[in-house]
């Protein structure tokens, strides 16, 4: 009997997941004019926000700048389609100020999709990818359920939280995937064949409800700035000005607890039946409710999920306790009394990876030519997902171009400290970015994510011409404008002391620059413009690097210092062929654990952990004898 032939394809490269990395990682390959396939369990879940319908945040949104900085689509996507918006931390320095937005998600997802399918060199399949074929050492392309191959140079794995996935709530087990979709049951298998060791993680998601049985009453109404700030760089202030949804806030309650601390021994999470291992900083209600029992009552956020929808997200009760359970724990709480529960609460277990197995550029250290982004690197959220998913796709691309690829350092960028902290570190949770993980933080704001990253963008040939040269126009304005404003002088008039005393401010008594007062808290480059009649017409970015350059002025300062002292260990490389137990008087877990991570330089190799400050001096202490030509057994007789 004659055996039908097996559908074959051939590609430049694979993505596996259409989810936030995958989406960036395909769309950084394909504008980068690589013939690249996009394969999804369900065409209708791209870009799918199956938990909080958000993006940014604290930490978060610096992450949304910095992807639109290098050329990705996410703060694009969301200025299209948010329906409020909200800058966090506003209150507080520049470093913490994180922009945050409510997005419609099923517009998000929508909308995602068009920029998907109307992109040159892109081609999205629906289908599951059950094995990662290799030739040796090197990616060959992938093979899926129905048998079909797909030849390629570089797969990119964005597989998200689909690996094996189970949705559990009470004694109820599904094997799925998030909101009840297919899971993807057999890439997990092929990955350990490879030689890849797996992690098993759980996230956890809350109830939707319906918008008619809230009583928004009892709750306190939380509303949208009054002037929007776009995520994107490229997009018009004006665009994103429009009448925005409100969000609710209301709290549990010593009631609601109770329920749940008498039926803690129905919970999935505390009778073992949930095998993975969860965010501490995104914990389910029950977990509040135990590790935090000296508190009374807990912040709920009411979300809506969209515009053309009555779904509403229940923000900060997410749990995994029985139906029954859940139908009281959520009407305990003010303004939910008559609630009505459209999709029940959930946890979700699935497999991800082990990311001390990658390098910096995201590309795993066994196979050449495979790379991983998101969730299945041990991250959590959408944004962490999208920025591993868009520094993947970059340096799948340059390999394949033959051009170098791109490591960002922790002085660098948020995506630099979650990248390096996720393939130096042993993480046995779920990595979710801070603010506080960001040593140099006061450099990494959100606001100058386009300074610090898009010149680096445009040489790797995402960013337009025009859109380089208006950062260079940029620059120039902010360094004319810094200049001027420290060499105008003020003296005492009327005018200049009316203006300090309105703004609660010392008036003067003797002549200052306008930079001076800048600096003074109270006061900022847009409240002296009354005292500045010369002052040129700048955008409202430049004035606001002017206003947080002059004003922090002496930490930024400080900060540059200590970032040229890490550059210098950054910048001292370690050849990839070195040999670990050439090195005399390294310590044995030293040893082990560089042999185990393979560090790409001397920085990466002191944060990793086990490694001493001793052990740092002994490898330096090598590498330059290796560079004179002595060996390590001379260095050794030496010592």
């Amino acid at each position: 009997m004659k055996t039908e032939a097996v559908y074959e394809e051939t590609c430049q490269v694979v993505v596996v997941g259409a989810g936030h990395a995958g989406c960036e990682a395909a769309l950084a390959c394909a504008r980068l004019g690589l013939d690249t396939i996009l394969f999804t369990m369900s065409i209708d879940s791209i870009a799918l926000m199956p938990c909080n319908p958000n993006i940014g945040g604290t930490s978060k949104g610096h992450l949304v700048r910095e992807i639109d900085a290098l050329g990705g689509e996410m703060g694009k996507n969301i200025d299209r389609t948010f329906i409020q918006s909200k800058m966090l931390n506003a209150s507080k320095g520049p470093a913490v100020h994180s922009l945050r937005a409510q997005a419609d998600k099923a517009a998000y997802s929508c909308s995602m999709r068009q920029v998907l399918e109307n992109t040159d060199h892109l081609a999205i399949v629906q289908g599951e990818v059950t094995e990662i074929l290799t030739e040796g050492r090197q990616v060959t392309g992938v093979k899926t359920y129905s048998g079909a191959l797909y030849s390629a140079r570089a797969v990119i794995l964005c597989t998200g939280t689909y690996l094996r996935a189970r949705c559990i709530y009470g004694s109820v087990s599904n094997a799925t995937g998030p909101n009840g979709l297919q899971a993807a049951n057999h890439l997990t298998d092929s990955l350990k064949a490879l030689g890849i060791s797996m992690y098993r993680f759980k996230t956890g998601t809350p109830a939707r409800i319906d918008r008619r049985s809230i009583d928004f009453s009892k709750m306190e109404e939380q509303l949208g700035d009054e002037r929007v700030i776009p995520f994107s760089f490229t997009t018009d202030p004006e665009s994103v000005q429009k009448e925005q949804v409100s969000c609710w806030l209301t709290y549990t309650n010593e009631r609601t607890h109770e329920i749940i601390r008498k039926n803690l021994d129905r919970s999935p999470l505390y009778s073992g039946v949930i095998e993975g291992t969860g965010p501490r900083y995104c914990p389910s209600i029950e977990d509040k409710v135990v590790r935090f029992a000296d508190k009374s009552r807990h912040q709920v956020f009411i979300e809506p999920e969209g515009l053309s929808t009555n779904e509403m997200y229940v923000g900060g009760m997410s749990s995994s306790l029985p139906e029954d359970v859940q139908h009281q724990m959520y009407s305990s709480v003010a303004g939910l009394e008559h609630v009505r529960i459209v999709r029940n609460a959930y946890a979700i277990e699935y497999d991800c990876i082990d990311p001390r197995q990658l390098l910096p550029t995201l590309e795993l250290r066994k196979i050449s030519g495979l790379f991983s982004g998101g969730q299945f690197n041990g991250s959590s959220g959408y944004e962490e997902a999208a920025a591993q998913g868009l520094l993947a796709g970059i340096n799948a691309a340059m390999k394949l171009l033959g051009k170098e690829q791109i490591i960002l350092d922790r002085s660098q960028a948020y995506l630099g400290v979650l990248v390096d902290d996720l393939v130096t570190k042993e993480n046995r949770e779920p990595y979710r970015m801070m603010t506080s993980r960001a040593e140099y933080r006061l450099l990494l704001r959100q606001d100058n994510a386009d300074l610090r990253l898009t010149k680096l963008g445009y040489q790797v040939g995402l960013i337009s011409e025009e859109r380089y040269q208006e950062l260079l126009k940029k620059e120039r304005q902010i360094a004319e404008e810094i200049k001027r404003v420290e060499h105008m002088n003020l003296g005492t008039s009327s005018q200049v002391q009316e203006v300090l005393i309105q703004a609660g401010s010392t008036p003067l008594t003797s002549g200052s620059t306008l930079a001076e007062l800048i600096r003074r808290p109270e006061l900022s480059y847009e409240l002296l413009a009354p005292l500045d009649p010369e002052r040129p017409v700048l955008a409202r970015g430049v004035a606001e690097q002017v206003n947080i350059h002059i004003k922090y002025e002496g930490y930024i300062r400080r900060q540059e210092k200590q970032v040229e002292q890490f550059k210098k260990l950054e910048q001292k490389r370690i050849p990839a062929d070195l040999s670990y137990e050439e090195v005399p008087s390294l310590r044995t877990e030293a040893r082990q654990k560089l042999e185990l991570y393979r560090p790409v330089s001397i920085g990466q190799a002191s944060r990793i952990s086990g490694v001493s400050p001793a052990d740092v001096s002994v490898l330096l202490v090598y590498l330059e004898s290796r560079r004179r030509g002595v060996t390590g057994k001379e260095l050794g007789e030496a010592q």
